[in-house]
């Protein structure tokens, strides 16, 4: 059996430093590659996720890596030791992406050309799984499994003319399959993961699979709290679903460093390998990367690559209930409030520093493809967003926990471990000035007011949260949050994103 990695470094730009090595504050081109060899041979991380998704992407990558740095993949074989796995676009939901997603499945075989040379016949495939986000059914996995098989794999038995066929114009295509990682970012989806995965199963019939947890857009589109247990809800039916099919599969969680994201940073890995019991694999995201003290960073991938792996809690259906039930209540509170302040998020969004070439992203709120009744920005810029006007997301919508009976509260905390941990963490940021300032500049309604003030309340009166103003980063990230708001009223955008930028390095994350 392969070797299934422990960690997956990914591209997503929340670090609010630039890296000694980048050539400017956007990492992009000729330094994604470096930065994936540095992943492996810096950082020690297993896998690196070559992202095609919503930005333009290099297909030459594993050419570049060889030709690069051939010592150390002589060494380290690509594709057994260390593994490069390609984000596909979604050519269901990204229609303008849907050629780059074609010309990335195309790039496949040439890899294999490159190892083959590289390192002999037949000794490693060096990209053979692809992501797919925003997956949703069966149905979408299957068609990119196939696609790959029948319009890229199959084209060398095309004949061309006259008994010519195609591979005796550009050789064999190798591999002949892939595997297909289908990444699941919507509540309904998580919550009946195991219908997606059942369904490949049949049809595929793969020896294993690995599938992809999302943290930051289920987040995003439903609340921290929803996050949170819709992944639990997931992990539970994977873990059951493994067993009945008795077949093997392997989670994976995307989770950035600030709570409302996951949680995972240098500092606090060891309580999010606890939470997540059940998952093989974690994102290491740019924050975590360079935006701590690189001993720390090291020291805290390699305990994640050797910590034991637990197997997930499976739920009995009367707690999956509950679950269930809460992240319903949790999202009809959160959502209307987020809905309010979407024109703060936007504006503040856009004056965030920007770390890597991505094109623009704006999605409807709920999930891209729901009926949702405001835009926003992406995960990383979001979450960033609050933080500045002070308001941390993680506490939005709290206080729909005051509608569970105490048999309902035992089971949320006995499958939310750290929640009053993440909360107290967040709650740290919390500006008590912004009410006034964000009312004035936005023109955000007292009802909304009223209902983040319930939220806070909730926090203190019964969680047992102290708020804002606990030590001194959290002082200063309090005043440049009201030096920022100031300043963005008066129009000196300068002073505004000097601001910004200092909060994102007192919190170690832009997002």
């Amino acid at each position: 059996m392969r070797i299934i990695p422990r960690t997956m470094s990914t591209q997503h730009p929340d670090n609010a430093k630039v890296p000694e090595w980048a050539k400017s504050e956007v990492i992009e081109g000729e330094d994604e590659v470096k930065e994936a060899f540095l992943a492996y041979s810096m950082y020690g991380v297993h896998e690196v996720m070559w992202d095609a998704e919503g930005k333009d992407v290099d297909t030459h990558v594993v050419r570049k890596l060889l030709s690069n740095y051939p010592d150390y993949f002589r060494e380290h074989i690509l594709g057994k030791d260390v593994f490069l796995t390609y984000r596909l676009p979604n050519p269901k939901v990204e229609g303008a992406d849907r050629k780059v997603f074609a010309e990335t499945m195309e790039s496949i075989p040439i890899t294999y050309d490159l190892a083959e040379k590289f390192y002999g016949n037949g000794i490693t495939v060096p990209v053979f799984e692809v992501i797919l986000p925003m997956t949703t059914s069966n149905l979408e996995i299957i068609s990119v499994a196939r696609y790959y098989e029948k319009a890229v794999a199959n084209e060398d038995e095309l004949e061309l003319y006259d008994g010519v066929k195609v591979k005796d114009l550009v050789g064999e295509i190798y591999p002949k399959v892939i595997e297909v990682i289908p990444l699941v970012e919507d509540r309904d989806s998580l919550q009946n993961i195991d219908n997606i995965v059942e369904g490949y199963y049949k049809v595929i019939k793969p020896k294993y699979m690995r599938v992809f947890l999302a943290r930051s857009d289920p987040a995003m589109n439903y609340g921290m709290i929803t996050a949170v247990l819709s992944v639990k809800i997931a992990l539970s039916e994977l873990y059951k679903l493994s067993e009945s099919l008795n077949f093997e599969i392997y989670p994976i969680i995307g989770v950035g460093s600030l709570p409302f994201r996951g949680h995972l940073s240098p500092e606090n890995y060891e309580k999010v390998l606890e939470e997540y019991k059940g998952v093989y694999t974690y994102t290491i995201q740019s924050a975590f990367k360079y935006d701590y003290d690189y001993d720390k960073v090291k020291s805290a991938i390699s305990s994640i690559n050797n910590s034991r792996i637990g197997p997930a809690k499976i739920l009995e259906k009367y707690e999956e209930d509950v679950l269930r039930k809460i992240t319903i209540l949790y999202t009809e509170r959160y959502q209307p409030i987020i809905e309010s302040l979407a024109n703060a998020i936007n504006d503040v969004s856009m004056l965030l520093p920007r770390r890597r070439a991505r094109k623009l992203h704006i999605g409807l709120f709920g999930y891209s493809r729901s009926a949702g009744k405001v835009s926003l920005p992406r995960a990383i810029s979001f979450v960033g967003s609050l933080y500045s006007i002070g308001i941390p997301p993680e506490l939005i919508g709290i206080s729909s926990l005051s509608n569970l009976d105490e048999k309902e509260w035992d089971i949320f905390k006995q499958n939310y471990v750290n929640f009053k941990h993440d909360l107290q963490t967040a709650a740290r940021f919390f500006n008590w000035e912004s009410f006034e300032l964000i009312k004035d500049i936005w023109k955000i309604s007292e009802d909304t007011i009223a209902k983040i003030k319930e939220d806070i309340d909730y926090a203190e009166s019964v969680i047992g949260i102290k708020l804002g103003d606990i030590d001194y980063d959290s002082r200063k990230h309090i005043l440049m949050s009201s030096l920022f708001l100031l300043s963005f009223k008066e129009k000196i955008l300068q002073e505004s994103k000097k601001y910004l930028y200092e909060m994102a390095l007192i919190r170690r994350s832009l997002g």
